[in-house]
């Protein structure tokens, strides 16, 4: 992705609301093609929950949750090169997936060879445990399913589905298989494998969350004159003659659009269905559980892994701490943090062989961490484009075609911006 100025467009300006991830790319994408750009952002911070934060419990910077990148994410990853920030990913350099079972106590790495043509399911040491070559033609079931197919209804029971294709599709749709859509995973699926190993290389900051994905946005923008105001809800639209006239804050300040400038809704979904009523959008959200402790531990051959059998389902080695992840956590969500916490550590010390009492911890609960990635929720995310003329929606509650995902957020922001520009 290759930003350059549109003569012509200089007096343009873009209003956008939000600075999660969508609003980020939006701004880059329309200050990269000359637009001046202003966002407007009710908390404190950029980001939304991609984020890094000091934890004064753990005496440590750690991220908001864990995402991990696929070399076929091409939004996020030409996003981060336009922001100067392609340098600050990090991963195995190869398509590498480490998993353990915790119940078997087994270990294997799932290895696609890099090109289309997926030889490595004739390689039983490429290949998840138990599995046979012909077992893989059930991912052509994911080419074309039916609007209301469930990831569990379309795939047959088994190693390949208990071993891989489960896990992955609860991370990557934060919902259960017996609800999340196959449509969804399959576009997933068709991004990153689909394309061939090179595709499905793992890549995740080096440092945080901040460090690739905000700072680096903040700064760029800054040096090409965006202004962005924390602190500044958006509390109402004034609409006339199909256009949204003006802004106001809840503070009370009246924010006048003239006919040049255009607004980027990229607030979350309740908050954007609250400006511009009749808008429908998703309501049915699912939680994720983070658990970070603070511990040194040996990061493996890609820095993370996939674990079965238990409640962690990934674990990812950082700098200062072993963050844990579990997806679809609704279930979860109302146990006491210290008790979350005790039974997830043992699992960890035996995956990673560490020992000892349990170090200092934190559990992050989020309970509408992502729109609820099932058929039924899927048919209410909205396009991007609006009934007003100046007025478009981004956030991967959009109808990005893909699941709740860094990569949905930023490819919402830039189809966003590529509306405005037409």
């Amino acid at each position: 992705m290759v930003f350059s100025e549109t003569k012509g467009q200089s007096q343009r300006r873009a209003h956008i609301i939000g600075a999660g991830l969508a609003g980020l790319s939006a701004a880059v994408t329309l200050a990269g093609r000359g637009w001046r750009v202003a966002l407007s952002e009710a908390g404190p911070v950029a980001g939304g929950r991609c984020r890094s934060y000091f934890d004064r419990a753990l005496g440590c910077r750690i991220d908001n949750g864990n995402h991990l990148l696929l070399a076929g994410n091409r939004a996020a990853i030409g996003y981060l090169k336009a922001i100067g920030a392609g340098d600050t990913l990090c991963g195995p350099g190869r398509p590498l997936f480490p998993f353990y079972d915790l119940a078997t106590d087994e270990r294997w790495v799932l290895a696609p060879n890099p090109g289309r043509l997926p030889y490595w399911i004739f390689c039983p040491h490429r290949r998840v445990p138990g599995t046979r070559a012909r077992d893989y033609l059930a991912l052509t079931r994911f080419r074309h399913p039916s609007e209301e197919a469930t990831v569990a209804r379309i795939l047959p029971d088994g190693p390949l589905y208990r071993r891989l294709l489960a896990p992955l599709a609860i991370a990557a749709l934060n919902t259960g298989t017996e609800q999340g859509s196959a449509r969804l995973f399959g576009r997933v699926l068709a991004e990153t494998l689909g394309r061939g190993g090179a595709a499905s290389v793992p890549l995740y900051p080096r440092i945080g969350l901040s460090e690739s994905f905000v700072d680096p946005a903040l700064a760029w923008l800054a040096e090409r004159g965006a202004v962005v105001r924390f602190g500044q809800r958006i509390a109402a639209l004034e609409i006339a003659a199909d256009r949204v006239a003006a802004l106001a804050t809840a503070d009370g300040e009246r924010i006048a659009l003239d006919p040049a400038e255009a607004v980027v809704l990229a607030a979350p979904a309740p908050v954007a269905a609250d400006l511009l009523p009749g808008l429908l959008v998703p309501t049915s959200f699912e939680a994720i559980l983070n658990v970070h402790f603070r511990i040194s531990a040996h990061p493996g051959p890609a820095g993370f892994v996939a674990l079965l059998g238990g409640l962690a389902e990934w674990a990812f080695v950082k700098r200062e701490v072993v963050s844990v992840t579990v997806s679809a956590a609704a279930r979860l969500i109302e146990q006491p943090a210290e008790e979350l916490a005790a039974q997830i550590w043992p699992e960890i010390c035996q995956a990673l062989d560490l020992a000892g009492t349990m170090p200092p911890v934190r559990v992050v609960k989020e309970k509408r961490a992502t729109v609820a990635a099932t058929p039924a929720e899927d048919r209410k995310r909205p396009p991007a484009e609006t009934r007003l003329a100046n007025l478009v929606l981004a956030g991967d509650w959009t109808a990005t075609g893909l699941p709740g995902t860094i990569e949905g957020a930023i490819r919402s922001g830039q189809t966003a911006a590529e509306l405005l520009s037409r």
